[in-house]
């Protein structure tokens, strides 16, 4: 592609990086910015600053917060005694959707995947751990994707969980084989929550 700017190419080169985003798209989100207010462009890029700059993540479970303990965790409302433990904020996001699960969460902030060279030391694992070890916990949901990465993390947590004395469950498998919980309805990841079953039947 042939660009009449340098300025141009280079923030398009920038919106390609995003991801799902080519460089046709990437070159339509700068000509649409191109042709907002000042005003209007000076609000995004201060939103995007603020976004890095302020984000916080919960030191309770990890998920992104606007405060050093996110909402889910420091409401009354909620059960402390079930936590449901997923890869990220938006399996969070897309289990909170189905409003049938009043629990807690904890966020791994990734699977287990030694073809990326990702390890059990770089995911969240020891919170999980220290959290279990000094509140009420009873029980443990373990709602990660159906994928083999997914699986494995699945997996390692059972043998680290099945030390203490607690109800460990993992969601039906309603999802197919390789299905992302982000990407499931809302209907079928409520059921899935609603229908858990314990993780010792899926162990041979």
């Amino acid at each position: 592609m042939n660009f009449s700017s340098k300025l141009l190419e280079n923030a398009v080169a920038e919106f390609g990086k995003l991801p799902g985003v080519g460089q046709k798209t990437a070159l339509r989100l700068v000509l649409h910015l191109l042709k907002q207010s000042d005003p209007e462009v000076a609000r995004f890029t201060a939103t995007i600053d603020r976004l890095k700059e302020d984000i916080q993540y919960c030191q309770e479970c990890f998920n992104i917060s606007d405060h050093s303990t996110c909402e889910i965790c420091s409401s009354f409302k909620r059960d402390k005694s079930i936590i449901c433990v997923v890869e990220d904020t938006r399996d969070v996001m897309a289990i909170e959707n189905t409003n049938s699960y009043q629990g807690v969460y904890h966020v791994l902030g990734g699977l287990i995947s030694p073809m990326d060279g990702i390890g059990p030391a770089d995911l969240k694992i020891e919170g999980l751990l220290n959290r279990i070890q000094r509140s009420g916990v009873e029980e443990v949901i373990l709602a990660l994707s159906a994928t083999m990465e997914g699986d494995t993390t699945i997996f390692y947590l059972y043998r680290k969980l099945r030390e203490f004395d607690i109800k460990i469950t993992t969601i039906a498998r309603g999802i197919a084989f390789g299905g992302e919980l982000e990407y499931v309805d809302e209907l079928t990841l409520g059921r899935s929550i609603a229908t858990r079953v314990p993780y010792e039947r899926n162990v041979g």
